[in-house]
């Protein structure tokens, strides 16, 4: 072949791999940045600032003249006059060459893909850019695209690594693992794991034993980076490990394409199984079932058959005892909607299915005794201790005091559905007082309903007082034709702050007395429990101070046929003002004690929070 044609053959290709890099401008800018580092004796990150500011000199985009660029390294004149202009005007040597580095340029094209994607990730993620020196190795990487979550181990966030360089960031992670990874993936394309291994960092803050695994994987013309510190991931196991032993839950996994099925440690003691002897089959499991709800599980089977995802409550024999187990399933399908893998949560929910039934066998016996007066006053106060126990001396709760009256309808038939919750939660408190619509057995069931589903919910899933609330308007919205509504107020106490966070759904207000003198708290929005499918409540929040006393209470408290509200509220305004001035040892006891009672008619449910330090008066 002549010389001629060869150089034919050779620019051609060459222009086929320009114009194939056009798809990518990043990387065709990378890759002249890099052989014209090599042509003038720079390095990479000082070519790849010239040939940007050139090409702000001549009002061209910067892939534009790298293009001409990475033709004129390998064309003579006659061939290519304009690419060797551009490629005269890249190595002129009037032009003087930033001695530092220069922070990179926002990213376009495809990174900028790659950013929208890792905006929406959780974890630490990083797009690397390559940078080879004249020989075409690499020489360093620049960070182009970061998730949100990223913190790397200088205490940098998100976006703020974007255009640094792993040399000058990291300069001890250079020819580490996780660089001979990256290497490595470069060359060949395949992903790689490295850790965990120790981080060689300079932060005399971090811990000299921290550990770190590294996942590296090709994407585009560059490397995506992931990492995890294994303190933090510790910390995160013992987070779900208590959870699931708050909760009573434990979750599973089973590959049906391996078979390999793994479980979590709460898994082993809700089943009573030894983790050392693995996993029960699938099997054994439905061979705990109790013969009685067998139709239960395969009805489950079926719906699971059909794709959904099943929720079911049934028995299993554990041991000499029986548990009440819920189960969520779930799996992930081929295109043919074939399961791949298993998913599921087991929840022991033993206490509140015998609550139920213990309340179930209450409410028959009540309509078996209807005509006795007092068999429905006994039965009234057993169904009161089931669902709702009194504590007959106040509550002590993280920085907080609380002590609860409950006044029952003078009337057994007039029972009603007013109760309330206080229990310590991660270091705070949740509190709340609640009143069902209406009397007898509904009000009572829906009372207990809303009360263990606060109880669960606070537990397992929020302490957001308005999210609490939330949940509960759509347990209730849930019941079906039979319609329920409810109001509740919710608040969680911050004993570092001081800080009380509340919402409300269509109850009166609580009332709180600072310094001598009794206020109505400021009302946030929030509709009645089980009035709309989607309604949104609303926070406010204030700062108790020691001393203070905050009062959550029902209707009955104020509400009389033959007064207004307004001399019912200034009537408890009124003791809690004398009760306050009169500084008594028990300041919590004086105030239950001397509350009026407004209605006779209706239950009353009180709860009254104040704030103390150890060894304070109730």
């Amino acid at each position: 072949m002549e010389p001629q044609q060869g150089y034919q053959q050779r620019l051609a290709e060459l222009d086929a791999i320009v114009r194939r890099s056009r798809l990518d401008p990043e990387l065709t800018l990378e890759r002249a940045a890099g052989l014209l580092a090599g042509r003038i004796g720079c390095q990479v990150r000082e070519a790849h600032a010239h040939l940007r500011g050139l090409a702000a000199e001549q009002g061209r985009t910067p892939w534009e003249l790298a293009e001409e660029v990475l033709v004129g390294l390998d064309a003579p004149v006659r061939e290519a006059p304009r690419a060797r202009v551009a490629l005269a005007a890249a190595t002129r040597p009037a032009v003087a060459l930033p001695a530092a580095p220069q922070p990179a340029p926002p990213a376009t094209g495809w990174t900028d893909v790659v950013q929208q994607v890792l905006d929406a990730l959780p974890g630490n993620h990083v797009l690397l850019l390559p940078l080879r020196d004249q020989a075409g190795e690499i020489a360093d990487y620049l960070i182009a695209a970061a998730s949100p979550m990223t913190a790397d181990m200088s205490g940098q966030c998100g976006r703020e690594l974007i255009g640094r360089y792993t040399r000058e960031a990291y300069p001890n992670s250079v020819d580490g693992p996780a660089w001979r990874a990256s290497r490595e993936v470069l060359a060949d394309g395949t992903p790689r794991t490295v850790g965990p291994y120790p981080y060689a960092g300079d932060n005399d803050r971090l811990p000299a034993s921290l550990m770190i695994t590294v996942w590296v994987r090709p994407v585009g013309g560059g490397l995506l980076n992931s990492w995890v510190r294994h303190d933090e991931q510790t910390r995160l196991t013992e987070r779900i490990g208590q959870t699931e032993r708050l909760g009573n839950l434990g979750w599973g996994e089973w590959d049906l394409v391996t078979g390999q099925i793994v479980w979590s440690d709460q898994l082993y003691r809700i089943y009573g199984c030894d983790p050392a002897q693995g996993p029960l089959r699938r099997e054994e499991t439905e061979a705990l079932v109790v013969p009685e709800d067998e139709q239960i599980r395969r009805a489950a089977g079926a719906a699971f058959g059909r794709g959904e995802t099943v929720d079911m409550i049934y028995r299993i024999r554990v041991g000499d005892g029986i548990k009440h187990v819920r189960v969520i399933g779930d799996a992930v399908r081929d295109a043919a909607g074939r399961p791949l893998r298993l998913f599921g949560i087991v929840q022991d929910v033993t206490a509140q299915e015998t609550g139920r039934a213990r309340l179930a066998k209450v409410e028959e016996q009540l309509r078996e005794q209807r005509q006795s007066l007092a068999a429905e006053h006994r039965l009234a106060a057993q169904l009161q201790q089931i669902i709702l126990p009194i504590p007959a001396a106040p509550l002590e709760l993280p920085g907080l005091r609380v002590a609860v009256r409950y006044v029952p309808a003078e009337q057994a038939s007039r029972i009603g559905g007013d109760w309330y919750h206080a229990a310590a939660r991660d270091g705070s408190v949740v509190f709340a007082v609640g009143d069902v619509a209406g009397h007898g057995i509904r009000a009572a069931t829906a009372m207990a309903q809303l009360r263990y589903a606060l109880h669960t919910l606070a537990v397992t899933t929020t302490t957001e007082p308005a999210r609490l609330l939330a949940h509960l308007n759509r347990l209730l919205c849930a019941e079906g034709p039979v319609e329920v509504t409810a109001t509740a107020v919710v608040a969680r106490y911050d004993p570092p702050t001081g800080t009380l966070v509340w919402a409300q759904a269509g109850h009166p207000p609580p009332l709180r007395t600072h310094a001598g003198v009794t206020t109505v708290m400021h009302r946030p929005a929030g509709p009645l429990l089980g009035a709309f499918p989607d309604a949104r409540y609303d926070t406010a929040s204030l700062k108790v101070d020691d001393g203070d006393l905050v009062v959550f209470y029902t209707d009955g408290l104020i509400e009389h046929r033959d007064h207004s509200l307004a001399d019912g509220m200034a009537r408890v305004i009124a003791t809690l003002n004398r009760v306050a001035a009169a500084g008594g040892e028990q300041p919590l006891v004086d105030l239950l004690t001397q509350l009026p009672r407004a209605n006779p008619d209706d239950d009353t449910c009180i709860l009254a929070a104040r704030p103390c330090r150890p060894g304070s008066a109730a």
